[in-house]
């Protein structure tokens, strides 16, 4: 087991955000977290990465208590947040975005390894992060994280406001290294088709509770999943 959450709490303020959440994640494996806005998926993900306040409960991670360890600790340990909105440096360019996530390897090196998973971001090197398109932020996103070599990628609505070409990119690549146990994923989302694709378990998350699993018969139902969110189809 490489994460492993029980009975996390968090809050902003005095506001309860999180209530009791309990899940984990294997090696190489990919948990889907599935739920409308503002039912506390993002909050989960960040709470985890140490960006909130935890104010009961425990996270482990590759058996190690996150408690009191640092937002740039956790990231040495092996973990890595892609943030909903993708938060690139718009100024500065692919490659040196890239650059960012690097630390005590051949740069050079690792930017051909990590074009090679995102081979369209390779004619893009020189353009600012700004000036691309929503799709490919998100495939820059995605590539800086994995500069970094993470062994969890805590992923927040990858698929939002992308074209269906990219998000087959996204799928297959983040299949392709969690099929080989590169990567483990959390997959925070609310695309219901990219979350079955990709994930092999997946919960339902409602006003801060996650509920119990989805079972896979389930997913290809809209209804039904839209049932265990809380919400009639």
């Amino acid at each position: 087991m490489l994460l492993e959450v029980k009975g996390l709490k968090a809050s902003y303020g005095v506001v309860p955000a999180l209530h009791s959440v309990d899940f984990h994640a294997n090696a190489g494996e990919c948990v889907g977290i599935l739920g409308h806005n503002g039912m506390g998926k993002t909050t989960l993900l960040r709470a985890i990465m140490g960006f909130v306040k935890v104010t009961g409960g425990e996270v482990t991670f590759d058996g190690q208590s996150l408690k009191g360890k640092s937002i740039h600790a956790r990231a040495r340990m092996g973990m890595g947040l892609v943030p909903q909105g993708r938060e690139i440096f718009p100024n500065l360019s692919v490659e040196q975005n890239l650059m960012v996530g690097i630390s005590n390897e051949n740069p050079a090196a690792v930017v051909q390894e990590i074009l090679a998973l995102f081979p369209r971001l390779e004619r893009l090197l020189d353009r600012r992060g700004g000036a691309l398109s929503g799709g490919e932020q998100q495939l820059l996103a995605l590539a800086r994280c994995l500069c970094a070599r993470p062994r969890l990628m805590l992923l927040d609505e990858p698929t939002e406001g992308i074209q269906p070409s990219i998000i087959d990119e996204i799928g297959e690549t983040l299949g392709k290294l969690t099929a080989r146990g590169e990567l483990t994923i959390v997959l925070v989302e609310q695309n219901l088709e990219f979350i079955t694709r990709l994930a092999g378990r997946v919960y339902a998350i409602t006003r801060g509770v996650l509920d119990a699993e989805i079972p896979r018969a389930s997913l290809t139902d809209p209804r039904a999943v839209s049932e265990y969110m809380g919400f009639a189809a």
